[in-house]
């Protein structure tokens, strides 16, 4: 690696219905999107990737497996415990029973169901990194919760699937904060729009903890925003406010610009991905991946010099 770093976010849609699916497609071979989703990597080449759309288990074997397939393995990887799937023990969508994948802490039809994870030639700094995913949604400053059953507000989380910090230490003895998350899509609800409130909480979080407004220490630089926000400033669904917010913030630079994902007919293209590096870093390039038949997603990279 010389004097730049890329960094990439890509949600692979790689989930499966079941725990334990997403290995044994990939051990067992011929499955024709996880053939897709290495090529696809392979040719990114990023130095640092956030993959979004993997089934999470504790024991990173999926993500392990998948790496190993990689014409150069990454020498880090790590999956992120996600809240997708965990039984919340609520009716949450209302319609008389409490276990459906709408009525876990985040959408999921098992737990780890469409996690994250962090690819990297860098090492990990552990004791620089952190999970902000156990934060309830009640108890972020100004939330707009909707109407939720007795009792809900006190297990309900901010993070449908997770908000976390992954430090990678940077050849020139800094440390890198990766600061990622996948907000909840803000559509599939009722008139109570509870997955369009949390979604734009999930992005508000993040001007929440650059203002030192959540109960964490205050965050470090050099970091860089990446993820999947799932909500475009000017079309779609949603309150883009959140997300207009972080691209007007003069601590972060807004790259990229593009439509990031193609739903097709009824929604269209719309960009819902965002790596948003902070000021102080220098950034000599930004852009897209070529799309491809293993996801609905496109990835998108930007390139640091350090």
């Amino acid at each position: 690696m010389a004097d730049t770093l890329r960094l990439a976010f890509w949600n692979a849609e790689m989930n499966r219905a079941g725990p334990g699916l997403l290995l044994r497609d990939v051990l067992r071979g011929g499955d024709p999107q996880v053939a897709s989703v290495v090529q696809t990597i392979a040719t990114l080449d990023a130095d640092v990737l956030v993959l979004g759309g993997v089934d999470y288990d504790a024991g990173n074997a999926a993500l392990s497996a998948l790496n190993d397939l990689l014409p150069a393995p990454y020498t880090h990887v790590t999956a992120l415990r996600p809240n997708t799937g965990i039984p919340s023990g609520f009716d949450l969508d209302g319609n008389g029973r409490a276990d459906e994948a709408r009525d876990a802490i985040g959408y999921g039809r098992f737990p780890g169901e469409g996690g994250m994870a962090v690819l990297s030639r860098l090492p990990f700094v552990a004791d620089q990194s952190r999970d902000f995913s156990g934060l309830l949604w009640a108890d972020l400053p100004g939330a707009d919760l909707p109407a939720l059953p007795d009792g809900a507000a006190g297990v309900l989380r901010l993070s449908t699937t997770g908000h976390h910090e992954t430090a990678v230490a940077l050849p020139d003895g800094r440390a890198l904060h990766l600061l990622t998350w996948h907000a909840s899509t803000p559509a599939f609800d009722g008139p109570e729009d509870r997955n369009g409130r949390r979604n734009h909480d999930e992005t508000a979080f993040w001007t929440l903890l650059l203002d030192e407004a959540l109960p964490f220490a205050p965050h470090k630089v050099p970091f860089v925003l990446i993820g999947q926000a799932n909500a475009d400033p000017d079309k779609g669904d949603g309150n883009p406010a959140a997300i207009s917010a972080l691209l007007a913030d003069p601590r972060l630079q807004a790259t990229g610009g593009g439509d990031t994902v193609d739903y097709g007919p009824g929604i269209g293209p719309l960009r819902v991905a965002y790596i948003l590096p902070d000021a102080s870093l220098t950034v000599t390039g930004s852009g897209e991946g070529n799309r491809t038949d293993a996801s609905r997603h496109l990835p998108i990279w930007v390139q640091i010099a350090f």
